[in-house]
């Protein structure tokens, strides 16, 4: 239908496998960094030329727009971040950033730091502005894959092959939390545009959504029958795409909590994947060398109408899967010829056990809601008898003040009497 995502474009020019993927913020280029060393600005108005820039010495692990677009930072298995203008130009500087590779760069929303992660255990953060060192997180007791800033600034989240998500506030630089992730190395973590969430994803193919406001864990996914290597959340924080060493990129529905696509159109791994900034695009970047351009049309619906139509379905119990969506031309032939039944849970046969186990696994979830909507319930109950007796204080405060004034203004007239 009109409002299943569609494949816009193929971009071809990396030689090796893609790593990573991000939108500038005006939504007119597209940077990609690559295990060739390269990193590629596809402008994205028709027929406009790519730019090549090249500067690594190994490969590219990371890559990031500020928040301005006027700079690209990557950071590189060579230890060092580069930060370029993505212009014809390309200028670029670059900062010895660790003692080991580093496997990610991101900004902080104001545009003003940079963290990084390495395989030197550590996470750092960096002035953008004068290109140096700030300070250290240091608590991963194994390479650390992935580090990013709240929308806030506040916090830094990072993860690693300790299986630890570590939250750090930036203003103490302690550790707050850690959420152990008991089933491998943890590939990829990022906050929700809200900066209620972090997510998780796992090389044993979950990924994982903990709430910040109750430290719970509120989803987990076991969509990809391999390690999932990236996702990103859409802008409404309705959504999130994810990708795959099975190939494939889904998108989650995260207010339904269910699998609703996959995407078939890479040979090999997915290893990388974003939402735009508005998120009516979005990009994955593969094993294949290929960078390709999804428009994403399933989020034109209001919210509203989204609501209103799961109102109207007659069956309260959701199919797991809306559809796999195969891109058209090269592809169509190969899709025809393995057009496979809808998959239930991660491709596996869709047996009696699997299906009992996503049932347990749901109610679980349903009781962790539960359980959160009970906290809140009483945090609220809480609040409003604090709020009751705070304004019973008042009222009689008032009250006590009013009554003193009064008689305070009675002996004042008596002494004015009197000296008259």
């Amino acid at each position: 239908s009109d409002d299943d995502p569609t494949l816009e474009r193929h971009f071809k020019g990396h030689k090796e496998a893609v790593t990573c993927v991000d939108f500038s913020p005006n939504r007119k280029q597209l940077a990609s960094g690559s295990v060739d060393k390269c990193l590629m600005i596809w402008n994205l108005a028709p027929k406009a030329r790519a730019f090549r820039f090249v500067g690594h010495q190994d490969a590219i692990t990371g890559v990031q727009f500020s928040p301005s677009g006027h700079l690209v930072a990557t950071s590189s298995k060579d230890r060092t971040v580069r930060l370029w203008t993505p212009t014809l130009k390309g200028e670029s500087t670059v900062f010895k950033a660790h003692t080991a590779a580093v496997r990610s760069v991101a900004f902080s929303r104001d545009g003003h730091r940079l963290v990084t992660a390495s395989d030197d255990k550590s996470v750092k953060v960096w002035s953008v502005q004068r290109r140096s060192f700030i300070y250290s997180l240091c608590q991963h007791t194994n390479w650390v894959r992935c580090a990013r800033f709240s929308p806030d600034g506040r916090l830094v989240v990072s993860c690693g092959d300790d299986r630890c998500v570590r939250l750090w506030d930036t203003s103490s630089k302690h550790c707050i939390n850690c959420f152990t992730d008991s089933g491998g190395s943890a590939t990829f973590v990022d906050f929700n545009s809200s900066g209620t969430c972090i997510a998780s994803s796992g090389a044993d193919g979950t990924l994982k959504i903990w709430d910040l406001r109750t430290n719970k864990l509120i989803q987990h996914y076991q969509v990809h029958s391999a390690g999932v290597n990236s996702f990103s959340f859409h802008p409404s924080n309705n959504y999130l795409i994810s990708g795959s060493s099975d190939s494939t990129v889904k998108i989650l529905d995260l207010l339904e909590g269910r699998l609703i696509y996959t995407l078939h159109g890479h040979k090999g791994a997915v290893i990388a994947v974003s939402f735009s900034r508005n998120g009516e695009l979005f990009a994955s970047g593969g094993a294949d060398g290929q960078v390709l351009l999804w428009r994403t049309n399933f989020d034109v619906k209001s919210y509203q109408d989204v609501l209103q139509q799961h109102a109207l379905r007659s069956t309260p119990d959701p199919p797991p899967h809306l559809s796999d969506v195969h891109p058209r031309g090269e592809a169509r032939e190969e899709a025809a010829a393995q057009t496979q039944p809808l998959e239930v849970l991660s491709g596996h046969p869709a047996s009696l056990h699997s299906t009992l186990q996503h049932i347990v696994q749901q109610l679980d979830v349903l009781t962790q809601t539960v359980s959160v909507l009970e906290e809140r319930l009483t945090l609220t109950e809480d609040k409003l008898k604090e709020c009751l007796l705070h304004q019973a204080r008042t009222v009689r405060d008032l009250r006590a003040s009013r009554e003193r004034r009064e008689t305070e203004s009675d002996d004042t007239d008596g002494s004015a009497d009197h000296f008259a």
